[in-house]
């Protein structure tokens, strides 16, 4: 998770995650690179009083600066595109999980299995235990196995809401009356925290999204405890 004076992303816990965060890198040293040859042209324009007559009119320069742009915006959109079909791939996932937005509040339904499913709301700062987060922690996690392909249906009951995980690479809205997927892999056990990210009315600051990543043994021994509980 996100720490003070964090200046760069949270660390990766999906390949996508990872993927994104190669694309950020190779992005951002395309901006520096840029930004550091316009500001020493700019210097040189300025602390100079020389004149290059050969630089006044020049077809191969105007061929040069006409063409170096766009070759710079495909070193930039192939990568990004690749990420984008990644993001949209859906291929047999393991586990089909629903999540519902309310105000203010998710609920998860497990799809696969018969009778599976919870409301999961905000631990009051009251009620928090020591080494529990303020606004971050629920009473309910969603546990998923992990390194297995989980596919996220995300919908709201009431308002738009968005369901997301920085962690995870994950970010989908969800609107009342459409039923939206995504899916992602966890690459390591943890808990991954995130928030609703779209203003969805007064208490839009407190429902976050726990995610627990666990070994298939210990998921498998979490669902059967759950379905003995409801």
């Amino acid at each position: 998770m996100s720490h003070p004076s964090q200046l760069g992303f949270q660390d990766a816990a999906s390949p996508v995650m990872e993927e994104l965060l190669h694309f950020h890198d190779h992005a951002l040293m395309i901006v520096f690179l840029i930004s550091t040859f316009v500001l020493y042209i700019m210097i040189a324009m300025v602390s100079t009083t020389l004149t290059n007559k050969f630089l006044l009119d020049s077809q191969e320069i105007e061929i040069i600066w006409t063409i170096l742009p766009a070759i710079i915006l495909i070193l930039i959109a192939l990568p990004s595109l690749r990420i984008l079909y990644l993001m949209d791939e859906i291929n047999d996932p393991h586990l089909t999980i629903k999540a519902v937005g309310h105000q203010w509040y998710w609920s998860y339904e497990y799809t696969d299995y018969e009778d599976l499913g919870f409301d999961s709301y905000m631990i009051p700062t009251q009620d928090l235990t020591p080494g529990q987060f303020r606004l971050l922690e629920a009473d309910h996690r969603m546990v998923i196995p992990v390194e297995s392909p989980i596919r996220m249906l995300i919908s709201a009951d009431d308002v738009l809401h968005s369901w997301t995980v920085p962690a995870l690479g994950v970010k989908m809205d969800a609107v009342p009356g459409r039923l939206n997927q995504t899916a992602f892999i966890t690459s390591r056990p943890g808990v991954f925290y995130g928030q609703c990210s779209e203003i969805c009315g007064a208490n839009h600051s407190f429902m976050p999204i726990v995610v627990e990543a666990v070994p298939l043994t210990h998921f498998e021994s979490w669902s059967l405890m759950m379905l003995q509980d409801s």
